[in-house]
């Protein structure tokens, strides 16, 4: 009989479809926060398993995680090398929460515990091994701590560093850890060399102090493409509109109002050294030609606004040598239509690559979770199916990335 527990697995997605993950736990008091790490990787896919130190099993009975995961909790390693075994079936060992006590323990090799025993064989074996450091502030800064988080660093373990709140290094947000772990679990760091710029959400384009011309973009396709960027190591900036997504962005941001204030925060970036743009912005194309400086009165008659071009972000920077990508929200009858449409504005633009999406369906694109996207690149079209923003994310990175080192190569 399978466990109810069990049922979740692939409830939200199946990109961890077929991984194992082994989950440590050791004696923090944020340790509560895994038995919902346990059933978010669950829901992308993954088969979970969870192995407590001694200290975490008094602090959290392992009842707690057996009902999460469906398995059996291991607390105790005997006398069989279940640690060796435990290493050759999963596919990686994620430690959240990560005291200072296993953090130093497992940099210096002592294997006095569950949890650091099974990670040495792991580190040994060249599996993948994340940790999540969660303590006080002070200790988290202290000389020691940071020497071996850097040890580990140089074993090849994946460090999620915390969040700093006042006093505290904290357990991240589940959602990040999720997002982090998905991306490192399928691509790892293939990004670390890269410079990327991305662009997101709506501009405001004002015709009295309260109202504007915009549209409604939420901003989430380009917050996922930073955040998934970022997870994949590349030096990312997202330069956006007002934001209307509850998708965090994890990378360094840059607010701005209009789409003159977008065009002029990308090319300051580009001219820092900033060699991939990625424009998935919806930057408002028309601005009043004026603004009244106060409120305009509804009683009054109805203003006749004029219009003017805003300036093109492409226009702005196309004169560098970036990898420029532009995105296309199109209303068109068919695939074919929209591809037609694409191609236009990826010759007027001189775009590297175009990402389409028809804004006349309901279910993707503006202010949805979902996305169904042609990439149209100099010698390629693909289609994307109908799928979450993040998971869209990934993989348009991907054909970022080849097309990006493809032009790299002809260029060397």
């Amino acid at each position: 009989m399978v466990h109810p527990s069990k049922k979740i697995i692939g409830e939200i997605s199946e990109e961890l479809k077929g991984k194992k993950l082994l989950l440590g736990v050791t004696g923090s008091v944020s340790i509560y926060k895994s038995l919902d790490l346990a059933r978010s990787l669950m829901r992308r896919g993954a088969e979970v398993k969870v192995i407590m130190s001694e200290d975490a099993s008094k602090l959290i009975s392992p009842t707690m995680f057996h009902w999460a995961t469906g398995n059996d909790v291991i607390t105790q390693i005997g006398g069989e090398l279940e640690h060796v075994e435990l290493a050759e079936d999963f596919d990686a060992f994620i430690i959240a929460p990560a005291t200072a006590n296993t953090i130093s323990k497992i940099a210096n090799g002592i294997v006095d515990t569950s949890v650091t025993l099974t990670a040495l064989n792991f580190i040994g074996m060249k599996k993948k091994v994340v940790i999540v450091p969660a303590m006080h502030l002070p200790m988290y800064h202290s000389p020691q701590l940071r020497d071996n988080l850097e040890k580990l660093k140089s074993f090849g373990v994946e460090v999620i560093e915390p969040m700093i709140i006042k006093d505290l290094a904290h357990y991240p947000e589940v959602e990040y850890l999720t997002q982090y772990i998905v991306t490192y679990m399928l691509r790892g760091k293939d990004l670390t060399s890269f410079r990327i710029v991305v662009t997101a959400g709506p501009t405001r384009e004002f015709f009295d102090p309260v109202r504007f011309i915009s549209n409604p973009s939420s901003g989430t396709m380009g917050v996922d493409i930073a955040n998934e960027a970022y997870f994949r190591g590349a030096d990312v900036v997202l330069v956006h509109g007002p934001l209307s997504t509850h998708h965090k962005p994890y990378v360094r941001t840059i607010p701005v109002t209009t789409t003159s204030e977008m065009a002029e925060e990308v090319e300051k970036l580009v001219k820092e050294g900033y060699d991939i743009v990625i424009l998935a912005g919806a930057p408002a194309d028309f601005r009043p030609v004026s603004t009244a400086e106060s409120k305009i009165d509804s009683h009054t008659v109805v203003p006749e606004i004029k219009l003017e071009k805003t300036p093109k972000i492409s226009s702005t920077i196309r004169k560098y040598d970036v990898f420029l990508v532009g995105f296309a929200a199109e209303t068109a009858k068919d695939d074919e239509e929209l591809i037609e449409k694409a191609k236009l504005k990826k010759e007027r633009h001189k775009f590297d690559m175009i990402v389409a999406n028809n804004a006349s369906r309901k279910d993707i694109a503006f202010s949805s979770e979902f996305n169904e996207v042609i990439i149209i690149s100099n010698d390629k079209i693909e289609k994307l199916g109908k799928d979450y923003k993040s998971v869209i994310a990934r993989i348009l990175l991907d054909k970022i990335k080849e097309e990006y080192m493809k032009r790299k190569g002809r260029n060397n």
